[in-house]
Parts: structure tokens; C-alpha cells; sequence
């Protein structure tokens, strides 16, 4: 009897200290490395090569042109109103190359564009967490950003 009430108090005392309960989606990230190219000037094509320890990879980068929120309109102010805004291109271009195996560690990254150039930068990719941290950690994911001379700098 005595260890059948100690356990009911101990299930009470620790039923308190739960939290509230959070919905985790089965949402999926891809594992890789994005690149966006705010001015492409010359620029329509891209070649990633990724590398770490004693392992490279190169992944073509599909270039697509980017978009923004365009101008907002709403329909009133009050709990029925709705408001809506059309994606309106940007000039830039991005893309995002897959890699399955990418670690989240240090990676150099050489980025090739038309002219077959090499444009290097280090970058430590890292975990990504979509339903916010109660719901576990997904990716790793790192993302670049080609400047004006095409020179790469981590975003």
C-alpha cells in the first residue's frame, strides 16, 4: 500500500510539470546549400562544388528568377476583411543545390558561373528547425549570396 501511494504522488507531482503540448508537422527540408544572385548580369547558369574532410561534390544549381511581395490591397478593416499581394520579380536569380550528406560543419564551397570562374567561401552549414525548437531540428541547410564582382558571402 505504501509504494502504491508514493507512486500516485509522484505521477501527481510530475504530471505538473509538463508543458503544453505542441503539434509537430511532418514537414520536409531539404538538406543543401541556396544561392542567391540579386544583379545576374552575365550570369545564367551555376555550378556548386562542395567540400569537407576528404570528400567534394559538384551540383548543377537550376537558376530561377526571384520574387517579392508585390503591393498589399485589402477588402475593409474589420474580422471579415482579407487582404491578399501578388509575387512580383525581383531581377535576381536563385537556386538551390541538394546535398544529402551535406555535414553541419566547416565546408568550403567554390561557386562556377558562365565564365567557369572559381568564387570560394567557407561556410558552416547549420540545423534548421521549421516547427520551432519543441519539434526537433532538420536540415542542415547554408545559404549564399553572389555578390556584384560574383563574389560569394555567406547570408
Amino acid at each position: 500500500m505504501r509504494y502504491v501511494l508514493g507512486f500516485a504522488m509522484l505521477a501527481a507531482v510530475t504530471a505538473g510539470c509538463t508543458g503544453p503540448e505542441v503539434a509537430c508537422t511532418a514537414i520536409g527540408v531539404p538538406v543543401g546549400i541556396s544561392l542567391s544572385i540579386p544583379s545576374p548580369d552575365g550570369i545564367s547558369k551555376a555550378t556548386l562544388e562542395a567540400c569537407w574532410r576528404d570528400r567534394c561534390g559538384t551540383h548543377e544549381v537550376g537558376l530561377y528568377p526571384e520574387t517579392s511581395a508585390g503591393a498589399t490591397t485589402c477588402t475593409g478593416t474589420g474580422p471579415d476583411s482579407s487582404c491578399g499581394t501578388s509575387m512580383v520579380p525581383t531581377g535576381g536569380l536563385h537556386g538551390f543545390a541538394t546535398i544529402p550528406d551535406l555535414p553541419a560543419e566547416p565546408v568550403k564551397v567554390t561557386v562556377r558561373f558562365d565564365d567557369g570562374k572559381p568564387h570560394t567561401v567557407e561556410v558552416k552549414p547549420s540545423f534548421t528547425e521549421p516547427n520551432g525548437p519543441a519539434c526537433g531540428k532538420a536540415g542542415p541547410q547554408a545559404q549564399l549570396v553572389a555578390g556584384a564582382g560574383h563574389e560569394l558571402r555567406v547570408r
